[in-house]
């Protein structure tokens, strides 16, 4: 697609919107993770849910959609009810759980660490909200969230489900679930939960699948993806949206996935 690089950046922005406007929709929903925080109406269970559904999402989608809601049956089906009140026995039938390398002891690991934070907190959500609005910057929130979700006991195993940017990663699956929550429109599929962040603020979800239409639109040069490409990426959509760069999440996740013609 190297004829891309030649587009004007009027172009591009319109490139970039009409693939929003294709894939921006509630069409979007059923094959999506984002589809198991869907299935509840209370704001903490969606963010639980969220949660759970983001961390397990790497590889084929339709199989982390279906692993994310067999999370939520083992919880049987009231996340934040079992978050709190889960007892020892209740606790115990979670080992039997496992997607790919996330196994059941993980799952105990992250109830645990959620307690904690609703306990302290009152939700996920809130932790996020009042962070952001000490620093006024996702970064340092996004580092100070992992130190604070494993300040409780836990196997260490669980810590490679939760990305850190103190250590280059691009936070792929966080940044997601923050895109969840923070982000607002009318098309139906992010939540819009956590109003005390603006938009702008986010950060681009980096898999392969943008970092190759970054790549190849030329919105993204560099080759390794971690955080110091997210940056660039953001970057790079910021002068398309400034007040919304994750918008294009959508422009470039699902062209990305769909191959269909630009």
């Amino acid at each position: 697609m190297a004829e891309y690089y030649d587009m004007s950046h009027e172009e591009m922005y319109e490139l970039l919107e009409r693939l929003h406007d294709r894939y921006n929709n509630e069409s979007f929903i059923e094959a999506d993770p984002i589809s198991v925080p869907h299935s509840f109406t209370n704001s903490v269970d969606r963010e639980i849910a969220g949660f759970l559904a983001a961390t397990i999402a790497w590889g084929n989608r339709r199989a982390i959609v279906q692993s994310a809601h067999r999370m939520m049956r083992y919880m049987d089906n009231a996340p934040e009810d079992f978050v709190r009140n889960a007892t020892v026995a209740d606790m115990e039938h979670l080992r039997s759980y496992v997607h790919r390398t996330f196994n059941g002891v993980d799952f105990q690991d992250f109830v645990r660490a959620m307690r904690h934070i609703l306990t302290q907190y009152g939700s996920i959500g809130n932790y996020f909200e009042e962070r952001y609005l000490a620093y006024g910057d996702l970064r340092p929130v996004l580092s100070e969230f992992r130190r604070e979700f494993f300040s409780v006991e836990h196997d260490r195993h669980a810590e490679k489900h939760l990305s850190s940017i103190d250590k280059g990663a691009a936070c792929k699956r966080l940044c997601m679930y923050l895109r969840w929550f923070v982000r607002r429109d009318n098309r139906g599929v992010d939540f819009g939960q956590w109003q005390r962040i603006p938009m702008s603020a986010l950060y681009m979800p980096l898999d392969i699948h943008t970092g190759r239409m970054g790549r190849e639109l030329g919105l993204l040069k560099r080759k390794q993806s971690d955080w110091k490409a997210v940056e660039e990426l953001t970057a790079a959509l910021r002068t398309f949206s400034a007040a919304d760069p994750t918008r294009y999440d959508y422009a470039l996740f699902g062209l990305g996935i769909s191959g269909d013609d630009i």
